[in-house]
């Protein structure tokens, strides 16, 4: 059964809501709340991971409770962090009726003082805090994330699998290049297709043949490669059909993704990659879609001093990474564009002392205006298009 336990944190706000938060683990979930009538102190409950039953319980519970205390009937406001548990609750919460809100954790200021200790209780009472000023109407005081379909949640998994894979694909070739290092072999590629041919023809570096087990543990490996090779193929496939659906198809998640693949240097990887994970949400203003991206400067000011001290990286990690590695390209790809000559001239000016910075501003400004493309139709001055 979920226990409680009254905190001594009070909070004075006049409550029109049980607001509560949610600390989601793979053990426990931690329900933070906050209800009329009770002194307007935090109380604390644990449910077991994934017992949905007994979470909306506890929810009649503190419905009941209020009721009993106030005379009131109240309604409940949730939120919990976006991470582990993707958002099968928050559509679960509103399907019951509950006002349901996920946050980007990344977003939520914490003290100083906190941050050198992390429990629990903290960062219940924190999202529980974000939950109250952003009811209040308080700007930036946490960023709520707009939560996708569930369609649109499961195409992201086609970009997403393939960067898996390419990672255990990695590991693999490690692995086999680190056991022959250790007998004195090096130059070996397990990537190319006469790798099987020349595993017969290695031998140690004292001459002998390779060493009967360790041939037989570098022939597992390869097998295990060779199966990933199919996967990967596999989800590129899965990727391409979806870059090739019809784009006068109403529920076609990918004209605009279709219209990347016209700029040189984008390929298909990068465009799926930049429409699954961002550019297929509406946006009001670029300031939105970079803070989305994590790529929107963070200000610094005190005093007489006003400046911007880098990105804030509270936003898709995901599309951030993407956009840097595609900047770096598209200084290689499209070298007099107006946002090569830009970059250009900027790290001309510092003395290329800044490159890494400049770089990190240089995805951001393609962010934008590879947004307005897609959206508007805006083509990026100078830039070389595929169909010229």
């Amino acid at each position: 059964m979920p226990t409680a336990a009254d905190t001594p944190t009070a909070i004075q706000t006049n409550l029109g809501a049980i607001f509560v938060s949610l600390e989601l683990s793979r053990s426990t979930w931690l329900v933070t709340s906050l209800a009329p009538g009770g002194g307007e102190k935090m109380s604390k409950y644990s449910v077991q991971a994934g017992d949905v039953a007994s979470l909306l319980a506890r929810f009649g519970a503190l419905k009941q409770r209020a009721l009993a205390r106030t005379g009131t009937s109240f309604p409940i406001v949730a939120l919990q962090e976006a991470g582990l548990d993707g958002f099968w609750l928050h559509r679960v919460l509103q399907s019951e009726g509950i006002e349901s809100h996920v946050v980007d954790p990344a977003s939520i200021a914490t003290s100083r003082r906190r941050r050198r200790a992390k429990t629990d209780r903290i960062d219940g009472e924190a999202l529980l805090r974000a939950l109250l000023a952003h009811k209040r109407g308080e700007p930036r005081v946490c960023a709520i994330v707009k939560v996708p379909t569930p369609e649109e949640e499961d195409r992201r998994r086609l970009g997403r699998e393939r960067k898996v894979l390419i990672a255990e694909r990695v590991e693999h070739v490690n692995r086999i290049k680190g056991l022959l290092y250790s007998q004195g072999v090096c130059g070996y590629e397990p990537l190319r297709r006469d790798r099987r041919q020349r595993l017969d023809e290695l031998t140690t570096g004292d001459g002998r043949p390779l060493p009967t087990h360790l041939k037989t543990q570098i022939s597992r490996e390869l097998d295990r490669l060779e199966l990933l090779f199919d996967h990967i193929k596999a989800a590129e496939a899965e990727r391409d059909a979806l870059l090739a659906e019809q784009q006068g198809a109403a529920t076609a998640p990918a004209p605009a993704a279709k219209m990347l693949l016209d700029f040189t240097g984008i390929g298909a990887e990068f465009a799926a990659t930049l429409w699954l994970e961002g550019l297929f949400r509406h946006f009001d203003n670029r300031r939105q879609l970079a803070s989305y991206a994590g790529l929107a400067p963070t200000p610094w000011q005190s005093g007489s001093v006003d400046r911007e001290q880098g990105v804030s990286k509270a936003g898709n990690h995901r599309l951030r990474t993407t956009l840097i590695q595609l900047a770096w390209l598209w200084l290689r790809h499209q070298p007099q564009s107006a946002l090569a000559l830009w970059f250009k001239e900027r790290v001309n000016r510092d003395g290329g002392r800044r490159k890494k910075s400049t770089i990190v501003a240089l995805a951001r400004k393609l962010l934008v205006a590879l947004w307005k493309y897609v959206t508007a139709g805006v083509v990026i001055e100078g830039a070389v298009m595929k169909n010229n």
